[in-house]
C-alpha cells in the first residue's frame, strides 16, 4: 500500500520523506457505498478524552470540567449495561457542551439519544452504519495503522482514533505500539479529513509529546481512573491541553 502511494510528489517536500497525500493512496476494495446522510460531525479538538468503565464516572469527569467523555463497559448483564448507558447520557444532558460517546452499544446508544457511539474495525462488519447515521449519532473509530485508517475514513466518520500509542494493559490489542513518528506522520495524512484522537497508553508526563503529533484531542484511561486524586489529576491534563492549543 505505501509502495503504490510512494511517487515523487508531496514526500520529496517534506524533512519526513514520508507519504501524506490521500489521494495518492490507493481504495479499499469492496466496500459498500459510505452511509448517507454523514455522520454528524465533531470539534476539530476533541479535547481530554477519558475512556471510562461506568457511568458514575462519567458524571465525575463532567463535573471536573471535561466535555469528551467514553463509557466503555464491560461484562454487565442487558439490564445493567442499558441502565449505565442511560444514566451516562443523563448525565450528559446536564451540560449542554458535552459529548457522551457510547463504546460498541450503538444500539442501545441511539435509543437511549447519546451524543455518538465508538465503534473498533472488527464491528465495521456488524454494524447498521446507516442506523447509526440515520439516528444522528457522531461516529468514532479506531484505526491502527493505514489500512485501517483508509477503511475508517472511507466511511467519514465524525473522527479517527490512531493507536495504541504506547503500549498498554487496559486493553487487548493486537497492533503494536504506533510510537510517535508513526503518530506524527498519521496526522499529516488523516489529519484533514477528520478530527483525530490519540489513544493507547498515554499518562500526564507524555502528554505534551503526543499533542505535540498533530493531533486535537488524546483518550486517556488509567492516567485519569487510576489516579490517586482522579481531580486534581484532571485538572494537570487540562492545563496540558491549554498550554499546547493556547500557543497555536
Amino acid at each position: 500500500m505505501l509502495a503504490l502511494a510512494w511517487r515523487d510528489g508531496d514526500e520529496t517536500r517534506a524533512a519526513d520523506a514520508w507519504p501524506v497525500d490521500a489521494a495518492r493512496f490507493p481504495r479499499v476494495a469492496g466496500l459498500p457505498a459510505a452511509p448517507e446522510p454523514a455522520f454528524a460531525p465533531c470539534p476539530a479538538q476533541l479535547g481530554l478524552y477519558p475512556v471510562v468503565p461506568d457511568a458514575e464516572w462519567v458524571e465525575r469527569v463532567l463535573d471536573c470540567g471535561v466535555r469528551t467523555v467514553q463509557l466503555r463497559v464491560k461484562g454487565a448483564t442487558p439490564d445493567a449495561l442499558r441502565r449505565e448507558i442511560a444514566r451516562a447520557v443523563a448525565a450528559g444532558r446536564r451540560y449542554p457542551d458535552a459529548r457522551v460517546f457510547i463504546n460498541d452499544h450503538w444500539q442501545i446508544a441511539a435509543e437511549e439519544g447519546a451524543y455518538g457511539v465508538h465503534l473498533g474495525q472488527e464491528d465495521l462488519e456488524t454494524a447498521d452504519l446507516a442506523a447509526i447515521a440515520r439516528a444522528g449519532l457522531r461516529l468514532g473509530l479506531s484505526s491502527h495503522g493505514y489500512y485501517e485508517m483508509l477503511r475508517a475514513l472511507h466511511e467519514r466518520p465524525s473522527y479517527l482514533a490512531l493507536g495504541p500509542v504506547y503500549a498498554t494493559a487496559t486493553k487487548a490489542v493486537a497492533a503494536p505500539p504506533q510510537g510517535l513518528a508513526r503518530i506524527t506522520r498519521y496526522a499529516r495524512f488523516a489529519g484533514a479529513r477528520a478530527p483525530l484522537v490519540a489513544i493507547g497508553g498515554v499518562g500526564l508526563d507524555a502528554l505534551p509529546d503526543v499533542l505535540a503529533t498533530g493531533v486535537g484531542s488524546v483518550a486517556v484511561v488509567s492516567a485519569v481512573t487510576a489516579a490517586d486524586d482522579y481531580r486534581t489529576r484532571i485538572i494537570a491534563l487540562q492545563q496540558c491541553f491549554a498550554g499546547q492549543f493556547d500557543n497555536h
